[in-house]
């Protein structure tokens, strides 16, 4: 089975992944981008079993990220865990996004992925 770790800048909060995705994506709306700092967010999601997090986590409108460092790390809801592939100990060669969301707001210089899902908004 495959073992993913990743955790935040600081080292203060770390995180353990078992098995594959359930579904790898690029998100391109509006808080994704504010809370990332960047144009679109890589992030991928696991069944909430698979995972598992040590160290003090704050929150933010459903967002986990380090209280210290500010890392955004992580999404929980009741059966799954959406994790911010950029925080991964090792870069996620083996993935590739599935499908973008929220392509209204994807910057016009940025070209859709072949073969992903295109979605307007959410992906239902």
């Amino acid at each position: 089975m495959k073992i993913r770790t990743g955790g935040c800048l600081c080292g203060a909060v770390a995180y353990h992944l078992e098995g594959e995705p359930l579904r790898v994506g690029l998100c391109h709306c509006a808080d994704c981008r504010k809370s990332s700092g960047s144009a679109f967010v890589f992030f991928a999601v696991w069944p909430r079993r698979a995972f598992s997090h040590n160290g003090e986590i704050a929150m933010f409108a459903g967002r986990s990220f380090c209280p210290t460092c500010g890392s955004r790390l992580f999404c929980l809801r009741e059966d799954e865990a959406e994790i911010r592939l950029g925080s991964l100990d090792h870069p996620p060669t083996d993935l590739a996004p599935d499908y973008e969301v929220w392509i209204k707001r994807r910057e016009p210089w940025l070209h859709p992925l072949p073969g992903a899902g295109q979605f307007a908004e959410d992906a239902d």
